[in-house]
C-alpha cells in the first residue's frame, strides 16, 4: 500500500488527520534515476509530523500518511498539474524535478508522462481514493467531518517568501473549505499560543484541503502548516522533543476544541 492507516484507540470522533509529505520511500524501480546526493537527505519532506500528530489516535482520530517520498509523486498538487497559485512562487510540480531552490533531483531528465501517469494511478489516487472512503464512512456515523491535513516547511524558503514563514500558517482556501464555526474554534486556539500564527497567507491549503472540503455538503477540511523549527532543531534536520511536546499540547487543544464543535454541529 503507498500510505500507512493508523487506528483511532479509543472512539471515534469525526476527524480524519491526513500526512502527505512524511513519506521518504523512492521505489527501487526508479531510484537510481535520482541524484544520490539529494535523495540522502529529501530536503522537502515534512519530516517528523506523522510522530507530532501521533498523539491523535489517543483523541478518537484516525490517521492516513503516506509511504513515499514526494520527490517520487506530491499528493497535494493537482493531478493535471494545474499551479495552486499564481504570485511568481516557486510551485514543483506533481512529480518534482527540482526541490524548493531549483536544483535538480534526477540525474539526466525527469520522469516520462507514461511515468507519471503510472505513479498518479500507483500512489496518488490510491491515497484520495482511500481518503473519500474514510470520509463517507466517517458520514455514515456523524453528519458533519473534518478533514485535517498537517504539514510542516522550512522556516526560511527564498523562492516561496522572502522573510521567514510564520510558526503556523491555517488554510482553508479563504474560508471556503470549511464551515466558519470550525475556521473559528481553529484560530482561537492557534491565536492564544506562544507562535506567531497568520490566516490564509502565505498559504491557502493545498489539492487535498482544496478537493475535499465541501463544506455544502457537511465535509469541511483545513490545513495546518508549521515552521519546522517548531518541533525540530534549529538546523531542521532532528526532531527536538522539548519543543514538540510544548507544541502537541496547542494542538491537543485544538483538535479538542475542533472535537466540541463537530459535536455541537452534529447535534
Amino acid at each position: 500500500m503507498p500510505f500507512e492507516i493508523v487506528e483511532p484507540k479509543i472512539q471515534e470522533v469525526p476527524i480524519l488527520v491526513s500526512v502527505p509529505h512524511c513519506g521518504t520511500d523512492i521505489p527501487s524501480s526508479i531510484v537510481n534515476q535520482y541524484d544520490s546526493e539529494m535523495i540522502a537527505h529529501i530536503d522537502d519532506t515534512d519530516w517528523f509530523v506523522d510522530q507530532l500528530y501521533d498523539f491523535v489516535g489517543n483523541m478518537g482520530i484516525k490517521m492516513i500518511k503516506a509511504r513515499h517520498s514526494r520527490w517520487v509523486i506530491d499528493l497535494n498538487r493537482n493531478a493535471n498539474s494545474e499551479p495552486l497559485y499564481s504570485d511568481g512562487r516557486v510551485i514543483t510540480a506533481l512529480c518534482p524535478t527540482t526541490d524548493f531552490n531549483n536544483k535538480s533531483i534526477y540525474i539526466k531528465d525527469g520522469p516520462s508522462q507514461e511515468e507519471i501517469n503510472r505513479r498518479i494511478g500507483s500512489y496518488y489516487y490510491p491515497y484520495y481514493d482511500r481518503i473519500r472512503l474514510e470520509l463517507t464512512r466517517l458520514q455514515k456515523k456523524f453528519k458533519h467531518v473534518l478533514f485535517f491535513d498537517a504539514h510542516s516547511i522550512r522556516q526560511y524558503v527564498p523562492g516561496i517568501r522572502k522573510e521567514k514563514f510564520p510558526d503556523l500558517i491555517l488554510g482553508d482556501a479563504d474560508q471556503k473549505s470549511a464551515d466558519t464555526k470550525l475556521i473559528q474554534a481553529t484560530l482561537e486556539v492557534l491565536e492564544n499560543t506562544p507562535y506567531t500564527c497568520n490566516h490564509n497567507h502565505p498559504f491557502k491549503g493545498g489539492n487535498l484541503t482544496r478537493t475535499f472540503g465541501q463544506p455544502e455538503k457537511n465535509i469541511h477540511a483545513l490545513q495546518l502548516e508549521m515552521a519546522k523549527t517548531v518541533y525540530m532543531s534549529d538546523d531542521e534536520l532532528d526532531y527536538e522533543v522539548g519543543r514538540a511536546d510544548k507544541v502537541r499540547k496547542d494542538l491537543k487543544n485544538m483538535f479538542s476544541a475542533l472535537t466540541e464543535t463537530l459535536n455541537d454541529m452534529n447535534r
